[in-house]
């Protein structure tokens, strides 16, 4: 037993060997330093209360309560959630066994064999029954790992549960906007759909003034007509807005994991309040901390491991095997006085001629160009995204103000043509086309403030926020 234990302790005084995996350097970042500079840029600088998104936590960033528990909720349920860390814990689970390969396995093994020798083989000529028993604890084929091979693995196996754990930390965040603007797509329907109900209501009440006027000879069949289509232009609107608010209701069970409760649900985008402001006005370096391209260079570090263990694979493996215990003829005699034995079996392999290891180490090596090429890109791709969030930024609230000057001036525009046809001074297409022209206006005031409140959101996530 104490030769057992000098030998595996003079093994492990070996484990601390050369590595033969190429030093890690960070890639040079493939985009500019700083965000894009042009008019549609111009207005997209935040205040000086805004925050910077790494820093703000997602609680800070939700000011609306009950879009907070809608979050909530989702991020407890979410099936695609659960996956992404279900596959961090396996990932975990796969590294902690790729780390064990590193350290001998001790095993406890009992022995009983009996074999029979016949005579014309039996030394004595005569046949005999030979009967053998064994307790044995030690060391089976452990491979000592002097240049790096398994230790290459495991960090290769690291690499991979930290690319998967910052993977489940990116879902978050994706499940996070998702949620968000599920719930806000589902409050401009609403806000739409009350439009359309408050419109009908008033066509319907002007198609029955024009037709009593009809009657009374007042007015032409072609104003009822015309009347008439903007009811049922209005009921339409109803229909459809009916239908999208069902289909947004189903979207937000699906991230939620459940029905949403009908009290944390808003009628329309006034009544919730609006995000906390991000600042944008820091380099683009802070792309580096986002979890995709966490994970993205993680996976590169785990390519630049597994290029080590392929280039050890073409050096000798040492292993080793050796026991310690007891053996005897006949179970009686199993732990009694010079049962003692014990066996040392190491070995070495040494490959000669085995052209899958060159091959091996070539696929390592484009394994790596791929996995770089791969993180550059998801650095570009970032890069797009968070320009194309700034370029909304600094563009829609010019927008917004045009669209409310716009409702305004088609408001008066409607009041006084409607005027003007109840004297007989104008025809009832003018008030037809002011109608639309208002119907119009009010949906696109909707659309722009959705597409505020939902690029405030995807700003804040592009940038790396919203996961904690």
């Amino acid at each position: 037993m104490r030769n057992l234990i000098v030998l595996s302790f003079a093994a492990l005084i070996f484990m601390g060997g050369c590595s033969l995996a190429p030093s890690y350097t960070q890639p040079s970042a493939p985009i500019p330093a700083e965000w894009p500079q042009g008019p549609a840029y111009k207005n997209s600088q935040t205040t000086a209360e805004a925050q910077t998104a790494g820093k703000l936590s997602r609680q800070a960033f939700f000011t609306d309560p009950k879009l907070q528990r809608i979050i909530e909720m989702a991020l407890n349920n979410n099936r695609d959630l659960q996956l992404a860390l279900l596959n961090v814990e396996k990932a975990a689970a796969l590294y902690g066994i790729q780390k064990a390969e590193l350290f001998p396995s001790f095993n406890a093994a009992g022995v009983m064999s009996s074999q029979r020798i016949p005579a014309d083989l039996s030394s004595s000529g005569v046949a005999t029954t030979q009967d053998q028993y064994s307790v044995n604890l030690g060391v089976v084929s452990w491979e000592i790992d002097f240049f790096g091979r398994i230790r290459s693995l495991k960090d290769s196996a690291l690499e991979n549960y930290l690319a998967t754990d910052e993977a489940r930390r990116s879902a978050q965040i994706l499940l996070i906007a998702a949620t968000a603007g599920a719930y806000l797509n589902l409050a401009a329907d609403h806000e739409n759909l009350n439009l359309a109900t408050t419109t009908l209501q008033t066509q319907q009440d002007v198609y029955r003034i024009i037709n009593r006027r009809y009657q009374v000879g007042l007015a032409n069949e072609v104003d009822v007509k015309r009347s008439q289509t903007q009811v049922d232009t209005a009921r339409g609107d109803i229909a459809r807005f009916t239908q999208q608010i069902a289909l947004d209701e189903n979207a937000l069970n699906l991230l939620l994991g459940s029905p949403a409760p009908a009290d944390v649900l808003s009628a329309n985008l006034s009544d919730i309040l609006e995000p906390q402001a991000v600042s944008s006005e820091i380099s683009s370096e802070i792309l580096l901390n986002r979890p995709d391209i966490l994970a993205a260079e993680h996976r590169l570090k785990g390519a630049n491991a597994n290029i080590g263990a392929a280039r050890a694979a073409l050096f000798p493996r040492i292993s080793l095997t050796t026991t310690a215990g007891t053996a005897s003829s006949n179970l009686g005699g199993l732990f009694g006085s010079g049962s003692g034995a014990w066996s040392f079996a190491p070995q070495i392999v040494t490959p000669i001629f085995d052209a899958r290891l060159w091959s091996a180490y070539d696929a390592a090596n484009i394994e790596r160009k791929i996995a770089l090429t791969q993180y550059e890109k998801a650095i570009q791709t970032a890069f797009k995204e968070v320009a194309d969030a700034l370029a909304v930024n600094g563009t829609v609230g010019e927008q917004l103000s045009a669209q409310q000057s716009l409702v305004n001036a088609v408001e008066i525009i409607y009041s006084r043509s409607e005027m003007r046809y109840q004297k007989g001074i104008d025809s009832y297409l003018s008030v037809l086309d002011a109608q639309r022209t208002l119907n119009s206006a009010r949906q696109g005031l909707i659309s722009l403030r959705l597409a505020r409140l939902a690029n405030q959101v995807r700003l804040y996530a592009v940038l790396g926020g919203g996961s904690e």
